[in-house]
């Protein structure tokens, strides 16, 4: 099977090209470069003699004249929820308008995909209402998990109305066109080869910070550091989509929410403290009373619907997280350093 993964220079691009690549399918890229750390993984693709095709996935005109393929994996995106006030532009052309170009190039050429989503597409305010508090003083109980079924209406960030309506178009091409595709609704996702920063890769940020005794800062919700996310293992997502595109002829024009659920889920203080017990390093945290509008205080994602369909569920957890991600930093700190 041929699969181009797209944004595939990135932290899950390029940990799925590798995996996949293991699994003996032919891997192709596309990916702009445009992000720090996409170089450092270019190189580890072309160790497997994986091509990538530099250019915008805003291209068009380029896209066309690319080779065909079984299946496009959609894992490019413009990710970061602040971003999304400032450069509206931005996160919607590559957000929306390069799965449009990607959709276009799958009915040509009769593909199937897999399109990644995001746990964004869900309204702020709903999430608001799990905690039903502007100042957080006390670690949060898991009180509910978000799924397929769950309302998606409101205000939840441009960035997740983009990949709500990416989702949407991409219901539409299969109902129009009859394309099949998967869409994964992904929470937060952490890992080896995640270059972090506060707002997209926070755990990688976590751990760099800590293990070079840099300061951070708890942000919003008072300051105190207890906002809750689940946090999926870059390898657990990689074994899913292995899982999906092998059962694709077969189970597909579904959507899963997909996260580190109750296995794996944590607080930024209790990161804090796992990252010290790791790292041996303490560090200097000041707060930030102020709460961004897009902020959220708590998720956690409901993956019934991918286990009854795959057998599928996170193998690890948070600990194992963080220790994997480090040990890929310890070992690469003299490679990696200038891409924070």
């Amino acid at each position: 099977m041929k699969i181009l993964i797209t944004g595939g220079c990135g932290f899950v691009g390029t940990n799925l090209a590798l995996f996949l690549y293991s699994k003996g399918f032919k891997i192709n890229t596309l990916d702009n470069l445009s992000r720090k750390g996409s170089r450092y993984n270019l190189e580890l693709l072309k160790k497997k003699k994986i091509k990538n095709f530099n250019f915008d996935i805003c291209n068009f005109k380029k896209i066309q004249k690319l080779p065909s393929y079984d299946l496009i994996i959609d894992c490019c995106a413009e990710a970061a929820v602040e971003i999304s006030k400032k450069d509206i532009d931005r996160v919607v052309n590559t957000n929306f308008i390069g799965t449009l170009n990607i959709l276009k190039k799958i009915k040509k050429d009769n593909s199937k995909i897999i399109f990644l989503s995001s746990s964004r597409v869900y309204p702020i305010k709903e999430i608001n209402n799990v905690v039903n508090k502007r100042i957080i003083k006390s670690k949060l109980k898991i009180k509910k998990s978000f799924g397929e079924k769950d309302n998606i209406k409101g205000p939840k960030t441009i960035y997740g109305l983009s990949k709500l309506s990416s989702e949407m178009l991409v219901e539409e091409f299969s109902y129009a066109f009859g394309t099949k595709f998967i869409i994964n609704r992904c929470g937060v996702i952490s890992g080896p080869l995640q270059f972090g920063k506060q707002d997209q890769g926070f755990v990688s940020l976590w751990i760099w910070s800590h293990y070079n005794k840099n300061k951070l800062k708890y942000i919003g919700y008072g300051g105190f550091g207890n906002q809750v996310r689940d946090v999926l293992h870059i390898y657990d997502l990689c074994e899913l989509i292995f899982l999906q595109i092998n059962n694709i002829n077969k189970i597909n024009n579904k959507m899963f929410t997909v996260g580190g659920s109750k296995k794996s889920y944590t607080s930024l203080r209790q990161l804090t403290k796992i990252c010290e017990k790791i790292t041996n390093n303490k560090i200097k945290f000041t707060k930030v009373s102020k709460t961004s509008i897009y902020d959220i205080p708590y998720f956690i994602t409901n993956n019934n619907q991918a286990m009854k369909t795959y057998g599928w569920k996170p193998k690890r957890n948070i600990y194992k997280v963080v220790k994997d991600t480090y040990v890929w930093l310890k070992n690469n700190k003299s490679k990696i350093n200038n891409y924070f």
